[in-house]
Order: structure tokens, then sequence, then C-alpha cells
């Protein structure tokens, strides 16, 4: 099957304009994530003021896959988890931003590093927002190639690719991909996981390009 493929949004994150002026505000200064050691102490800061507030630890950095065509080459896993992640900012004991909230996780532990699920939050380093961060204020969006989209959902099942879900009206539902199919390889490639998917879609171009599954 040939696929036409649209844009992806490489970094999912984006920025929020005030309506109105916002008097006495001051911007939080940005740290790093790469600073941050594993089992250091954080602060969670979502909506809602000081009561919601938490306290967390660092409990993994590392490369995160997800079903819906996303690769974060690192990742910062902090646990306990708080029910209000979106968006919620992560704090380092500087004061500083090092993070911006993104999911709820079954567990923040690796495969391999411990046999107990751990629930937690997985966050976006702000290292990341960084190099965007002109064009998002100025544009919207970032500069430079769009990498193409197929509008797939997929799960690892048995060194295969499960197609789970379907974007509506998107490059792969026009193609005629449905749930239930079974990817196999992009032209010559097999892929058997997220990463190798990932990686060779996104190889062959930018947004636009014609995919062979």
């Amino acid at each position: 099957t040939g696929v036409q493929t649209c844009a992806l949004p490489i970094s999912g994150l984006g920025l929020l304009r005030a309506l109105t002026p916002l008097p006495g505000v001051t911007p939080m200064q940005m740290g790093s994530a790469d600073a941050l050691e594993l089992k250091e102490p954080v602060m969670v800061l979502p909506h809602g003021g000081r009561s919601a507030a938490s306290i967390g630890y660092v409990v993994s950095k590392r490369k995160f896959t997800a079903s819906w065509e996303y690769l974060l080459e690192s990742a910062l896993f902090v646990s306990p988890p708080t029910l209000k992640w979106a968006g919620a900012a992560l704090v380092n004991h500087e004061g500083k931003l090092v993070g911006i909230g993104s999911l709820l996780v079954s567990s923040v532990l690796a495969p391999g590093e411990g046999r107990q699920r751990l629930p937690g939050n997985m966050f976006v380093p702000v290292d990341e927002l960084k190099p965007i961060l002109a064009d998002l204020i100025a544009r919207g969006r970032r500069a430079g190639q769009a990498r193409p989209w197929l509008g797939l959902g997929t799960e690892e099942v048995q060194g295969h690719l499960l197609v789970t879900n379907v974007s509506r009206e998107g490059p792969a539902e026009k193609a005629g991909i449905r749930r239930g199919d079974i990817l196999l390889s992009i032209g010559s490639a097999t892929v058997t996981d997220h990463e190798a998917f990932y990686r060779r879609l996104w190889s062959l171009g930018e947004a636009g390009v014609e995919v062979p599954l």
C-alpha cells in the first residue's frame, strides 16, 4: 500500500497565549534536564496553585516511544504520580523549569529495571523546547522540514506491529489500512518495533512523501 503522508508535529509542544496582559508575572527561568540525577527530588507544579503542587523523584531518564507515531530521544520519568500532569511544570531545587508534563504512565521503570510496576508521570525535557521557542512565539510552529505522518496507532505484539487505531480521514485510512492489519515493512525494510518503524518512516523524506507499506 502506498500512503501519501501529512505533516507530523515533532516535539508535541505548543504555547498558550494569554488573551489579556499578566501584570506582575515573572517568567520561570529554564534549567536543563541533562543535569538531573536519578533519585533527585523535583517539584511538580500544575494548575491549581500551592495546594496542587507535589514532590516527586526522578526515577528514569531514557528514550520513549509511543503507539501514536511519537519518539522522544530522552524523556524524564517521575514518581509518585500526579493526576494533574498535563502541562505541569517540573522544577528542580533551584526553582528552574526542567520539564513539561506529558503523560500518566502505569510504570516509570524501563524493562529490566524492576519487576514491580511503579506508576508515575512522563515529562518532556525543557531542553526540547529551547531550540524551537523563538519559532513557536513567532510562527506558532517550529521551522524546518515537517516529518511525514500516517495516522496509525500500532502495538508491538510478538515481533510484529499490529494496527490498533487508524485516524479518521488520515493518510493511512485513505490508503485502505484498517484496524487489525499487521504492518510488516516499509519498502524492503522489515519493521518489528516502534523505533524501527518511525526511524524508517522519517528517513524517507518530509511530509508529503509516499510511503510503501
